[in-house]
């Protein structure tokens, strides 16, 4: 044990640049052992290399987990019930994989009986928020080491330059060090060229979509079908979560559906531009949207919206282990009992638009919304509606022309008007002159 007393950390280690550098970096300044922790969220790596690689740069331990179902049916699914995009734009693909990453990663260090968890993540990001908001949660006894905050490394081209001293392979080079996050919701860029919100991405810079250019020239119909707010099935065939969300990438992609380009507001305060694809997201999140719009009533929807918007504020802010988090959730399925029906959604050149939706719950009535002859609605109610529900502004807009008549006679003679008499059009009670006042008057 070195004289920092950490015996043994869990790393959370992704096998990517960062994390690469951070096994010997940690047993150096440490003089510690390591457990590395691979979370498999679904991005497509070679974990048995990934595993050789830990082992190689001196972890005794290395656990791959496969997270994918849990990721999408613990933290995609109800983000997607809540309508969670954070700032209008972002589908929070890196923010909602983080607390199911960090969990495992407690857990494994409760295994291996580890009086330390380590991230790597930066001190400018979010991310590190999210990692030991997490661990605050689940493991509050447990030292947190970041050594983005600790070490003298102070960009990635010199953790690259760390890594080849060591003999260490990393992926990118010191000239093209994108910062690249996948998962089975979405892959995101960051860092390189795109530092200059001013450039363009590289045509190059595709994972999940293909270039808006390479697009299927001949739109696509997809048939989401939903369960209380769940989807269960792709054109009739129903899948579990997560090959759900595979699948739907794959279709989606292919016409360059889910692509964003964006600056966005981090929660440390600073601005950052990435690019982020999540094409199986687009399309659930605007059929689920259109779904609602068959089978909530306004004022549900209504709430909802602002609800989605708090909701993706406590995702992306790391609070996903919150009380108010939960409860959110808990409104959500209580919103989505109806929410069951098919939406027809036609991908075309990034776009996804909904074009049919079909619910045994709906709220539609054809017969009232008809413009044809009907025998349910009688058109003669609206008038006496519409003169309720304009009072309001109708009062309003007759005082202040009163109070400009006045205001025009006391203009032209100087003189004042005590009782200008009743408004025009309105009963004599709301415009009839106060009484003088009597209080603090002796009665005589």
């Amino acid at each position: 044990m070195g004289s920092t007393g950490v015996k043994k950390v869990a790393l959370a280690y992704s096998g990517g640049l960062d994390t690469s550098v951070m096994i010997p970096w940690l047993r150096e300044h440490y003089e510690c052992e390591v457990v590395a922790v691979v979370a498999d969220v679904g991005q497509r790596e070679d974990f048995d290399a990934i595993q050789a690689k830990a082992f190689a740069t001196g972890a005794i331990a290395c656990r791959v987990l496969d997270l994918k179902d849990s990721f999408a049916r613990e933290c995609a699914f109800p983000a997607l019930q809540a309508g969670a995009i954070y700032e209008g734009r972002y589908l929070l693909g890196t923010a909602l994989a983080r607390p199911v990453i960090a969990a495992a990663q407690v857990a494994v260090a409760r295994e291996f009986e580890c009086d330390a968890l380590a991230h790597g993540c930066t001190g400018k990001g979010n991310d590190q928020v999210r990692f030991e908001l997490t661990y605050q949660a689940l493991a509050p006894d447990l030292k947190v080491i970041a050594p983005w905050r600790e070490w003298e490394i102070t960009s990635r081209e010199e953790a690259f330059t760390y890594a080849q001293s060591r003999d260490i392979p990393v992926p990118g080079s010191p000239t093209k060090l994108y910062s690249i996050d996948r998962n089975l919701w979405h892959t995101s860029f960051e860092g390189g060229v795109l530092e200059d919100p001013a450039l363009p991405a590289p045509d190059d810079l595709h994972d999940l979509t293909v270039n808006l250019k390479e697009a299927d020239d001949e739109p696509e119909d997809v048939v989401i079908s939903f369960n209380r707010g769940r989807p269960v099935a792709i054109n009739g065939t129903a899948l579990e979560p997560a090959p759900l969300i595979s699948s739907l990438n794959q279709i989606a992609g292919a016409h360059a559906v889910g692509r964003v380009d964006l600056v966005e507001n981090r929660l440390v305060g600073m601005k950052s531009r990435g690019v982020y694809e999540t094409p199986a997201g687009c399309v659930l999140l605007a059929a689920l949207a259109d779904l609602e719009a068959l089978t909530l009533d306004r004022d549900t929807v209504a709430f909802k919206r602002y609800v989605s918007s708090r909701y993706a504020e406590l995702v992306y802010q790391g609070l996903w282990y919150s009380p108010l988090r939960e409860a959110l959730d808990a409104f959500m399925v209580s919103v989505h009992e109806t929410t069951t029906g098919e939406v027809t959604v036609r991908l075309y050149k990034g776009m996804a638009q909904p074009v049919a939706r079909t619910s045994p719950h709906s709220l539609y009535r054809e017969d009232l919304a008809t413009f044809d002859e009907d025998a349910v609605y009688d058109q003669a109610d609206a008038g006496g509606f519409i003169r309720l529900w304009g009072l309001p502004p109708s009062i309003a807009a007759r005082t202040k022309a009163r109070e400009a008549e006045v205001q025009n006679a006391i203009d032209s003679d100087g003189a004042q008007i005590v009782n200008a008499g009743p408004v025009p059009g309105l009963p004599s009670d709301l415009t009839s002159p106060q009484r003088p006042s009597t209080i603090g008057q002796e009665k005589v």
